[in-house]
Parts: C-alpha cells; structure tokens; sequence
C-alpha cells in the first residue's frame, strides 16, 4: 500500500498525471445497497467515492467522473516503479458503513469460482482487514485515460484495464467533490482525486475475464442531452399499493392480533428503501358474500381495527378499510368476473349459464355458496359486458374501492415520493391520484396478460380503463407482448402515438404520448428470491414431504402440475396429452405418475364446477384404462402455500404448467431452482430423471425459461410428445436445458427485478420546463403536459393591449376556431369532401363580430383556412375589410371595402409546373383500392390521401408506403409531401412547396402594413386550433419574442428564456422593420392541450366570447381617451399620428369636455394639441371639468389612458 503525501502537488498542476474510471460489477448486492471506493491511505474513510448503476448499466457500477492518479516520476528507481495504486470497495446500507468486500461477493461464475479457489480465506469484515485491488501504476501512461474493472469480491490476478482513446481532457480540481468529511486535496504517488466529466471515449478492450456492460446503442445522438445517472438510495421514498398487504393476520383466543411476512407473495421482498405499503387484509369473510349458511365474520372488525393498525405498523403496511360487500362486489365481480377473461384474451368462457342446476351445485359446501352474490351469472344474458343494471353496479364498486385506495395513498404519501401500483384491481387508481398529487411519479404494472384490441373493445368502460393507466407516468408488464397489446388498444381506441424516446440517463424508452406526456412503457419479468427458496429446501418439514411422496411412488418418473380448478389452466388438454402418450407408448404405462393438484376456484363459480366435473371425469377413464397413473387431490389455496409446493416440486421429476392464457406464473421458476443441485456432481448420481419442465407457449415465462420444452397445449399430439421427451431424454440433454432454465432464475430476481422497474420509475422526468395541469371530469380527467407559462387566455391583460394599440393584426382560423369543425366526425368529413352533405356555416353572431372587427381602420382581420378559395368567398365576402387566405395560406385575398363582387386572389408562392397532380392522383388512387377507408380529396392546389376511416395501424404503414413512393416519383417537382395529422386519423398531402400558415403571416406581416395606414404593427392576434395552425403560432410567437427581447437589451436586462420545444424555430428576422418596438403578440389555441400557443380558450364558444369582447371595444363611442389620442390631433407631430397631419379632424370631443378646446378651434377638429397645462387652464378657468376626465397629472401619465371608476367597471362587466 501507498502512503501519499498530505500536501501533495496538484495533479492538474504538475501534469503527471492519468485519468481512470472504476467500474465493479456486483452481483450480490442487495436491493438499496450503495458501493463506495475507498483509497488505502483514507482509513478513516473521510474521502469515499461513490459509484453509480443504471436500469441498463446494472449490475455495473462506475464513477460518474474520471479520476487522477499520479504517476511516480521517471527519474525513481526500480524498486519505485513497482509502486501500484491500491484501493478498496465498501459497501453501505441504509446510509451507513455496512461492511468491506468479501470473497463472498464474487459473482457464481465459473471462470470466477476457479480464481476465488486460488485466493486467500475470506477477509473480516473489520476496517483493518488487507483486502485490496491494485493498478501497477507502470501499466499507465501520462495524460491517457483508462478504465477499470474490477469484480467485487475478486482481487487476485491482474486488473483488466481499458486504454481509452481520447483527445486531451480538461481536468478540473474537484478535490472532495465526494468528500464525507473535510475537504480532500490532490494527492500524489497514485493517489485518487475527482475530476470532471471526460470527452465521449471509444475504449479498446484487452482481454478480460467477463463481459463489459454494453454500451448505449443510442450514445450518439445529439438529441440526448443532461445525461444523469439513476440511482436508488436509503432516502428514496416508495409507496406500493397493491389489493392485497403480503403479510399474514393471526388473531388469538384473547383477541391479541400479530402478523407475519407473507413470503410467496411478490411484493414481500425487503429493501432498505423508505418503503410504505398500502392494501387491503384478508380476513374470514373480506370478501363480504354470506351466501347461504352465512359467513362466520365479516372481515375484521370495526371495534379491533386499531389493534390491527398497531399490529402491522412495524411491518410498515398501511391498511386500507373498506365495507366487505363493496370490496366483494369489486374483486370478485367486476375483477374476476369481467376483467379477469378479457385479459385473458376469452370472452365466452365465464359467461353465465343461467337455469343450469347440477348436482356439483347442490353440493358446494356454503364457503362456495358465499361467492354466489356476484358471479357472472347474476350479469344480463349474452355478453357479460354492458353499461346498465348489474355491469353498472360492478363497475361503480370499482371505482368506489379505486378512490378509496386513493385516499389512503395521499395520507401516506411525501413530497419526492414514488407510487408503485400492482395489479388491475386498481386500473383507474391513477386517474384519481394526480388529481391531488400532480408531481408524484406514478408506476402501474400488471400482473396478467394484455389482450388484443380486438377483445378489450368489448369492454364497455374501455376508455376509462385506458386513460386510467395512461395517467400514470410509467406502465409494467412481464412480457413485451402484453405491451404491444395495450399500445395497440391506446393507438386503436384513443388514436396515441407511440415510439422511442431518449431517457435521462442517455438511453431511450419506449413510450406513449398521451396530452403532452410521455407513459413510458417496461416490459420486465420478474423472477424468485433463491435465498427464500433454498431455506425452505433445507427445511426438515420440506425434506420429509418430499421423501414421502418419493417413497410412495418409488420407481416411477413423477410428474406433477399445480392448477387452479378453472378452464384457463388448461388441465383437461394435459389429461388428454397423457392419454394419447399411454394410448402410443403403453410400455410406459405403471412407470409414470401424474400427480394433479388442483386449487378451489370457488370464486369462478359456473366455469369451477364445470372444470372440476370434467377432471373427475378424465382421471377416472384414465385410472380405469391405466391405473394409478393419475392421482388427483383438490385442496384450499391456504393448504398448497410455498413450502408444501416445493416439498412437491423436489419430490417432482417433470413439471408441467399448460395454460391456455397465463399471466405470471413462478411454479416452473420454483421447481427449476428445487432441482438446481442435479447440477452437481453429488445431484447427479440420485439416478432420478429430473429437473425436466414442460410449459405452454401461452405462459408467460416461456420467454424467459428458455430450457423447457415448450408445447402448444391445443395441439394434443404435441402434449404427447412432450411426455415421451421427458422420459426419453438422454441425460446430457436434461442438464443442459435445466443449466439454460437456471440462469434466467438465478440472474433476474425479485429483488433485481424491482430494482429495474424502480430505476426506470425514478428516471421519468417532469421537467420544470413542462407544467403539469388535469382537465376533463370523472374518469375522463386526464394529466396534460404543457409549456411552462402556457395558461387560459388573460382576456384583461389583452383587452389594454388592444385598446392600446394603434395597429393590429388579426390572424383567425376557420374551422375549429370560429366555427365549428367538420374534420371532428370522421363521417362529417367525408360527406363534405364528397360533397355530400354542406358545410358547417358561420352564424349570424359570428358575421356581427367579424364585421365590427373589420369597422375598426386600426385593425387588419384575416380569416386563414384550409378550405379552397371559393368555399371561403361564399361564407365570406360580403364582409366589408376582411382579408381572406385559403388553403393554408396558398391564396390571400387583402381586404377590400368592396363586397359582392368578384375578389382579387394572389398566391405566396409562383404557380408553377402543376402535372403532378395528376401523377400523385394515380399513385394514390393505387393505394385507396388495397386500403379500406381510405379516400382522396382534392383542391385547386393540393391533393390528399385520408386514411382516417382506415385500420390505424395499417393505414399507418400504408401512409408511410405512400409518402417514400410519391416523394421518389415527384422529386423533379416542387412540391412538399406531408404526412401529418395522426391523431385524428392521418392523411398524406401533396402541395406546392414552401405553403403553410407560417408562411402566410410573415408575407401578410411584411406586405400588409399599408392596410394600417402605413402604421407598423404593435399588437398581432393569432388563433387556431390544430395542428396545420401551429406554424402560424409558432411564427408570430417568435416575433413577438424578439421584440421583447429587444426591449430588455435597450434596458440592460437579461433575455428571456428560450422558446419550449413545442415551437418550430425559424428565422423571422425579416419582419423586424414592420413591426413597432412595442411589438405585443398573443397567441391562443382552442383547446386545452399541448401546443405553440402560449395561452388557451376552452371551446369555440369562448373563442367567440372573447372575439365579441374585442369587437364590442371598437364599436363603443370614445367617451375616453388616452394621452396618445390627444398627442395624435397635433398637427406638427411625427410619425405617431393616425390621420393625415393637414387635414382638421372631425370629432366629438369638444361637445365631450363641455365645449371648445383652445383658442384655435374651429369648433369641428383640432388644428394643433396643446399642453397639459393649458388644457388644464382652460378647464379650470370654466369649471366644468367632467367627472370622467382625471385631474391628476402623474395618473394621467403614468396611466396613458384617462379613465374612473366607471370605465374600470364598465371593462370588467366585459371580461369578468
């Protein structure tokens, strides 16, 4: 070990000096545990750094900086040039020193177990142990950079280092930058200091004993940026809710309640995480269904709740109290009697049978009877899914139970907390969560399977179930599949959009865009806890429940199956399978044993007592052809818990789990972990068959069990060949699949599996730079993502802009924003584009507003449509001063006083070469006929392809097709292709390029200045409200930026900040000499979503409302007046006049102040303005100041505007 010098020279000083990054690889760390580096010469530990993991990097973990090491100097001796940099790795638990690295660490593999073997006895866990991994500081070169890997636990042999390739990195003094305690300074002779983040590098691996962590395939895309690494610690907050708590009540005699840890449940596992849990306990009768002999409680009682709150307050649970019959009506009707099929892609296996009345009915015993109150029998006939009588009933007590839970979460829940939501018990949790706790990150997974869209749109409250999820910032499921089917559903049902977005960590997510957010979307399985498991195997209980059963069928190849009596488990076609195989190999016959365990399903009612009778059945016909070579037990849940199941799966050979649609299922991960020891050499020479698992393609751990024999159940000949497989097998062939399966078992734990999925909960990001707002009501509230400073229209703070003003530009869209929008209802749309059916017309209210608008000679209205010029003429042109622009600003039309007549049109852009046209109509016309729904649409100037009635999806991929197609054929042309307008449906335009909104307000902002008497303008209106308005948005935002940035510098402030991302940047300093210095913008969409604008109205209605405002400030007779009025009537002023400066001003001021103004005045106009003080002479030599003029001379300028009390309320009775 090194001994450095206290006050050593600064590395960044002397240059002699290399830079390395450590990376360890931990895999036995357990769930919130930190690792730390700790250099030889710090024994008091006062300068640890800390290393990092990530959902992709783990189980690395690295330094988020490189480090400098210095190097010795070239003129020592031999003996100092055999100096090596010596350091250490301690590992930290809940905040604290837990203990140093051990040999216990290194990871199970093989080549790792042949180096541990060779290496000292396992260290203490004191500090002053000698435990040490060392660099050879002669391995290093000065000023290159290099990384490290180590393995924990793993010191002998030499360290496999990565020279990176870099260019010359700026090193920084960040001494104790990671410091605990103090300060730590530079230290030489390989000593280690923080440094700043290096260049991207390109590492060139020597040989190494393990693999690196692959680096991001998306590292180079210059989109990613801030990158960061997520990590978990003992301050991270969780709150997991789930139905059920996984901890088990116990009630004694004398009323005393205690509890213990339910360890088969999934969310039992322990982690030093700040971790709260909040669910419902189960207890005699929680399921609130007395049925006919009554149920002995109902759940626990009122009285000793408490008691029972004091009991789990050590285990951190949080119950949450509902009435039996609401919680009943919810788990066991509407989760288990609708919701449990659909997911399971079937939706006539659980419906009802009423009048059916069997002897198995009569039979049940009264603890069956009890679920009777919401089987799916008591839904209506034909399909179970409604909206109305007992379908209504259940899905209100679901979502009564869902705010319940939502109540107890927000009692529970911290500021930074995350919320882990299991199960679809509680779908629409989410929905009722952001609502009071906007900020918190929301995870939701499922634990059964996805369907397709096909089968979840005959669920009546699909959307509600949907959105449900989709409020929440991160969805879980087990496998990929499941989530392609529920980003299918959100495309197909609700018209979002989905794709890679890039992470905080450098990486990228899948996710849904869903009103402005991103709903990442993880697709992790999850796994079991080998160290429960192994303890329960070495139980004397599990070991002589194994050997029993061993010795009651000695001789034979057992196989065994643990099912729920229910039809989605598929035990009659494995009954069938094992038929077929007697039926072709009888020489088998008395040499196997199926052991059947089946689990009451009382809650499935109908489908239980059906599937229990067929079982019967079959094992009968096959005991009797064959017998004793099937042994069927039914049992209680309660009595097949983890320990008797593994007990049977040791005792096992053949495990086989047959589902026809399954959602998690650990048994073949149990059983492979039951039989790991036939592995070594000692589990070899049992001379038993075993550790062979049969699992149907339709489970989900298939993907994962990559050793098993996967079958696909429906198909009887391959069951049987699957039987004569396992007992054929040669027993090289059986190891290697049971080594296969292994790995996934031992690798993906429970706890690793959290860790995954709590990574990628944390890593979401709600940026400061993206508000958070709810809209909608019920169920349909949903969580927008807007711009920061993107709010409802200030209608007051725009009303003094436009009273202020002296010329306006006024930009309206047609549909959507004054008018009603046909492009809505898909229907509507194409009976106007086939002309079937009349457009939606403006109504009389509308025209009023325009005109009064237009009255105005301070203001320049613009109607800018999509619509073609003529369609726009006909609503429009009678309308005095109102210029017109069709199809996205290719035709504009300036405003003219002259109505009725034929109106002049200009195009944007020259009208050139249009012969592709009929081009793109052929080539469309070729994809209308093989897309249903799709159709063309034509103008005078552009051409569509509408798939909006079409199947998304492959409207999509035909879009796509079509957009690659026509811009290869019409690349001569110029013209722009566009495929836009996926949310609601999706088209592809061709049009003549360089045409859009944003285009027509720059030309209408730069040429139309003579429509305001050659005034610049100092107020523009913009709104829209889709997306073929956002460039006009975006474009007028801009300008309005400018200018406002321009006032500050002329102030000396600062700029402001950067325009969101929402808007498109284009360059619009050729309007700077059209507008005034003064420059205000607004910019409102029509709808509260994500957009360009920077404020919003609700609807079309406020949209008008506002309009009328406006209309109604230009239309009412000036009773007041600003100080620029009065400079305006100087005959000597420039330039900031609005009349022409020679001729008198007709006006009704003098009758307004109660007679002639100065000496001068004809009586009829103003030839000249006077002073402040001589007005005021004037007025003070009458005495008859009017009340509505203000006397004070600061009011007056600090105002701008003369106006009382009266004129205050007057405006508010406008806007309020």
């Amino acid at each position: 070990m090194m001994n450095s010098a206290a006050a050593g020279p600064n590395p960044t000083e002397s240059g002699c000096v290399a830079l390395i990054s450590f990376r360890v690889r931990c895999e036995k760390l357990g769930h919130g545990d930190g690792v730390f580096l700790s250099r030889s010469d710090d024994p008091n530990m006062a300068r640890l750094i800390p290393l990092y993991t990530t959902a992709t990097n783990y189980p690395w973990y690295s330094t988020s900086s490189p480090l400098a090491v210095t190097l010795p100097s070239q003129e020592l001796g031999d003996d100092d040039k055999h100096k090596v940099c010596s350091y250490r790795y301690a590992i930290y638990r809940a905040g604290k020193f837990y203990r140093w690295e051990e040999h216990a660490d290194a990871p199970p593999d093989d080549d790792v177990a042949m180096d541990v073997t060779h290496q000292q006895p396992p260290p203490s866990t004191s500090p002053e142990n000698n435990f040490y991994h060392e660099v050879p500081l002669k391995m290093l070169v000065e000023g290159e950079s290099y990384i490290v890997n180590d393995l924990l636990g793993v010191v002998s042999g030499p360290p496999a280092i990565d020279h990176v390739n870099t260019q010359t990195a700026r090193v920084r003094d960040a001494s104790g930058l990671f410091s605990r305690s103090g300060s730590g300074a530079a230290l030489s002779n390989g000593s280690l200091s923080a440094l700043g983040a290096s260049p991207a590098t390109t590492a060139h691996r020597k040989k190494v004993g393990f693999a690196p962590a692959p680096p991001s395939y998306h590292n180079h895309n210059p989109l990613v940026s801030n990158k960061r690494n997520v990590h978990l610690d003992s301050t991270d907050g969780l709150v997991v809710v789930s139905a059920f708590l996984p901890v088990h009540l116990h009630r004694s005699d004398t009323g005393e309640w205690s509890a213990d840890w339910d360890y088969e449940a999934l969310l039992s596992m322990q982690t030093h995480l700040r971790v709260t849990r909040v669910g419902t306990v189960k207890w005699r009768g929680w399921h609130g269904n007395h049925g006919v002999a009554g149920s002995p409680e109902g759940g626990v009682p009122v009285s000793e709740r408490a008691k029972v709150e004091d009991c789990l307050r050590p285990f951190n649970c949080v119950p949450v109290w509902i009435e039996t019959s609401l919680f009943g009506q919810m788990y066991n009707g509407f989760c288990k009697g609708v919701l449990w099929p659909i997911l399971h892609n079937v939706t006539s296996v659980y419906s009802s049978r009423k009048g059916t009345k069997t002897e198995d009915r009569r039979d049940m015993a009264s603890d069956e009877d009890q679920f009777s109150e919401v089987c799916t029998d008591d839904l209506a006939q034909g399909p179970i899914h409604g909206d109305g009588g007992k379908e209504a009933e259940l899905w209100s007590a679901y979502t009564a139970v869902n705010r319940h839970f939502a109540n107890t979460v927000v009692q529970c829940f911290n500021e930074g907390d995350m919320v882990w939501i299991h199960g679809f018990h509680l779908m629409v949790l989410p929905s009722y969560l952001i609502r009071r706790i906007p900020m918190a990150k929301v995870g939701l997974f499922l634990h059964t399977p996805f369907p397709s869209s096909e089968i979840f749109r005959t669920v009546w409250c699909r959307e509600d179930l949907l959105r449900g999820m989709l409020n929440a910032d991160q969805v879980g499921f087990h496998l990929f599949e499941y989530g392609r089917h529920f980003l299918t559903c959100c495309r197909r049902l609700l018209g979002l959009n989905y794709g890679m977005i890039p992470d905080a960590s450098g990486g990228f997510n899948l996710a849904i865009e869903s009103n402005g957010r991103h709903v990442t979307i993880t697709s992790i399985h999850a796994g079991v806890e080998p160290q429960v498991l192994n303890q329960i195997l070495t139980y004397n209980s599990t070991l002589e429940k194994a050997y029993a059963i061993r010795q009651q069928y000695q001789g034979k190849i057992v196989f065994c199956a643990i099912d729920r009596l229910e039809s989605l488990k598929g035990i009659p076609l494995k009954l069938l399978g094992l038929e077929r195989f007697l039926q072709r190999c009888p020489e088998w016959a008395g040499k196997i044993v199926l052991i059947q365990v089946g689990i009451s399903a009382f809650e499935r009612f109908d489908d239980y007592v059906k599937t229990k009778k067929e079982v019967l059945e079959m094992v009968t016909k096959l005991n009797s052809q064959w017998p004793g070579c099937v042994q069927f037990e039914e049992c209680d849940e309660s009595q097949m818990r983890l320990q008797q199941r593994m007990a049977l799966l040791r005792a096992a050979d053949v495990v086989l789990v047959t589902p026809i649609r399954d959602g998690l299922n650990l048994t073949p991960l149990e059983f492979t972990l039951a039989h790991q020891d036939a592995l070594l050499p000692i589990g070899r020479n049992d001379g038993r068959k075993r550790g062979v698992c049969i699992l149907s393609e339709f489970s989900s751990c298939t993907r994962v069990m990559r050793g098993a024999l996967h079958v696909n159940p429906w198909k009887v000949a391959e069951l049987a060949h699957a039987y004569h497989q396992a007992v054929t097998m040669s027993e090289d062939e059986r190891l290697r699949r049971l080594s296969t399966a292994s790995e996934f078992v031992t690798r993906v734990t429970t706890q690793r599996w959290a860790l995954a999925v709590m990574l990628d909960l944390k890593g979401v990001t709600k940026a400061d730079s993206v508000q958070y707002s709810g809209a909608g009501l019920g169920l349909g509230y949903r969580l927008l993502g807007m711009d920061t400073g993107f709010q409802s229209l200030d209608t007051n703070a725009v009303a003094k802009q436009f009273k202020n003003a002296r010329s306006r530009l006024i930009l309206l869209d047609y549909g959507g924003t004054i008018l009603r929008n046909d492009n809505l209802d898909r229907l509507t749309r194409f009976q106007v584009v086939k002309q079937v059916r009349a457009p939606s017309l403006p109504t009389e209210s509308i025209i009023s507003t325009l005109k009064d608008l237009c009255s105005d000679k301070k203001n320049v209205v613009f109607v800018v449509s999509g619509k073609e010029r003529h369609s726009l003429a006909k609503t429009l042109n009678h309308i005095p001063n109102l210029g017109l622009a069709a199809e996205h600003g290719m035709f504009i039309s300036w405003p003219t006083s002259k109505v009725g007549g034929k109106r002049v049109w200009e195009t944007i852009v020259p009208q050139q070469d249009r012969s592709w046209r009929s081009i793109a109509i052929s080539i469309m016309e070729v994809y209308t006929s093989r897309t249903h729904g799709s159709y063309i649409e034509e103008t005078e100037m552009k051409v569509l392809w509408q798939y909006r009635d079409a199947d998304p999806e492959f409207g999509y991929l035909q879009a796509r097709e079509l957009e690659d197609h026509l811009a290869n054929v019409l690349r001569s042309f110029s013209v722009d292709i566009l495929h836009g307008g996926v949310e609601e449906g999706g088209y592809v335009e061709v049009r003549p390029k360089g045409v859009n909104k944003g285009v027509l307000a720059m030309h209408v902002i730069q040429h139309g200045s003579q429509m305001g008497g050659g005034q610049k303008l100092d107020f523009a209106l913009v709104m829209g409200d889709d997306h073929c308005d956002e460039p006009m948005l975006s474009v007028v935002r801009q300008i309005g930026r400018r200018a406002s940035n321009s006032r500050r510098a002329r102030r000396g402030e600062d700029p402001l900040n950067d325009l969101p991302a929402s808007v498109t940047l284009v360059d619009v300093s050729s309007c700077d000499d059209y507008i005034q210095p003064e420059f205000e913008a607004v910019t409102c969409t029509v709808g509260k979503k994500p957009s360009a604008a920077d404020s919003y109205v609700h609807d079309v209605d406020e949209a008008l409302e506002f309009l009328e405002s406006l209309a109604r400030l230009t239309s009412r007779v000036h009773k007041y007046y600003s100080s620029i009025d009065l400079r305006s009537f100087d005959g000597n002023s420039a330039g900031n006049s609005f009349v022409d400066n020679h001729q008198p001003v007709q006006t009704s001021w003098g009758s307004a102040f109660g007679g002639s103004i100065g000496s001068n005045n004809s009586g009829t106009g103003f030839t000249r303005s006077m002073s402040l003080t001589e007005m005021g002479g004037d007025l003070g030599e009458t005495h008859q100041v009017d009340r509505k003029v203000s006397a004070n001379l600061n009011e007056f300028l600090g105002m701008g505007v003369i106006e009382d009390e009266e004129e205050a309320e007057d405006d508010d009775a406008f806007f309020f």
